[in-house]
Parts: C-alpha cells; structure tokens; sequence
C-alpha cells in the first residue's frame, strides 16, 4: 500500500512541480515588465498597470484561477481557449499563476529599483551612459541583492499554492493525497504530502540562504 501511495503522490509532485517551474518562468521575467510600466512615465500606462496590479493583488488566486479557465467558454459558448484533457488545464492554471505572481513580483521589483540612490543613476548620466546601461551595469545587481529575501518568501509561498490548481480538476499533489480518503478511508497520504512539501520547501530555502551568502559583499 505504501508503495502505491508513493507512486500516486510522486505523480502529483511532478505536476505541482510543473505549474511551479511554469509559473517561475513566466512570471520572473514578466513582473519586471510590470515593474516598468508602473513606473513609466506615461501615466495613462502607469495608471492601467498599476490598476492591474491592484485587482489581481485584491483578488484570491482562486477566484483567478475560476475565471482564466471557465470565463473564455461562459463569455463565447462554445469557445474552448485552453483546450481539453490535462494539457488545457494545465495551460489555464500556468496563465493565471503566472499573471498573478507576475503582479506580485513587479512590486518587488518595483521596490528594489526605486530603493537605489539617485545619485549612482546621475552619476552614470554624467558618465555618458544610456539608462539601460546604467540599469544593467551599475543598478542590477544591487537590485538582485535587495529584493532576494521577499522574493524568496514569495517562491515559498508558490510552492504550496500549487495546490490551488485542484480547483479545475488537476491531480497535483494534494488531491492525489486527499484522494484516498475518498476511496480507502485513510488519513496518513494526506498528511504525507506534507512531507513532499516540507522537503521542497526546505531545499529552496537552504538554496536561498546560500545566494543570499554569496551577495553578502555588497553589505
């Protein structure tokens, strides 16, 4: 019975862990996006995407993940955005998942970028550089060490909201856990999958730690 248990969670791991590593590559990337238009200079720009950015922080991730899969086939019946079986829901869930994170990230982007003092960007102005220049050889870096620790905290946290995406029917690793208490009556793969979680959770932490170690030099 373990055995089975084992294999069954181990198969909900490794989806959990794909909606992770999609929502990881999405959303590291498209925040800075949002981090820039929310701090564009264009305020009809600035205006909409700090809106965004206000809806989805206010909204639970749940209720985006209702919306993003079902809302396209209620609006336009018969319009099948995402496609059937797994793959489609797993595409649903990444979407939401990443525009969500991605909202979240953009804020700490945000903070990292405007913590630097102004005086190193006029310095680089002086210098002749290009702002982007500037961004990517002088502020980057500093930026990186800043924003290290709330975006660990927010990595953490993606790891166990994974479990969210059971709400559209994907076998992560919760539901294949809860699934035996439905069909056998026990308790303990449940709480097993608290393990699974424990254990990811506690190597990106310690991996964490160690880039955060690594940047120390700028303190």
């Amino acid at each position: 019975m373990l055995r089975e248990v084992l294999l069954s969670l181990l198969g909900g791991f490794v989806q959990s862990m794909q909606l992770f590593c999609y929502t990881l590559l999405g959303a590291l990337p498209l925040g800075l996006v949002v981090a820039f238009g929310s701090m564009s200079a264009w305020r009809p720009l600035k205006g909409a995407v700090r809106g965004l950015v206000w809806v989805i922080r206010g909204t639970p991730l749940m209720l985006q993940l209702i919306v993003v899969y079902y809302g396209p086939g209620l609006l336009n019946k018969g319009f099948n955005l995402w496609g059937g079986g797994g793959v489609g829901r797993m595409s649903a869930a990444a979407a939401a998942f990443i525009l969500n994170y991605a909202c979240y990230f953009s804020e700490i982007y945000r903070g990292g970028i405007e913590s630097i003092p102004r005086g190193q960007r006029e310095a680089g102005q002086v210098l002749g550089m290009t702002r982007g220049q500037i961004f990517f050889r002088v502020q980057l870096k500093q930026v990186y060490k800043r924003i290290l620790p709330p975006m660990g905290n927010e990595i953490i946290t993606l790891v166990k909201d994974t479990c969210l995406a059971r709400i559209i029917a994907i076998y992560e690793l919760t539901y294949a856990g809860q699934a035996y208490i439905k069909s056998h009556g026990l308790i303990w793969p449940l709480l097993l999958t608290g393990v699974f979680y424990l254990l990811f959770s506690g190597l990106l932490s310690s991996l964490l730690r160690r880039e955060e170690q690594r940047l120390s030099y700028f303190e």
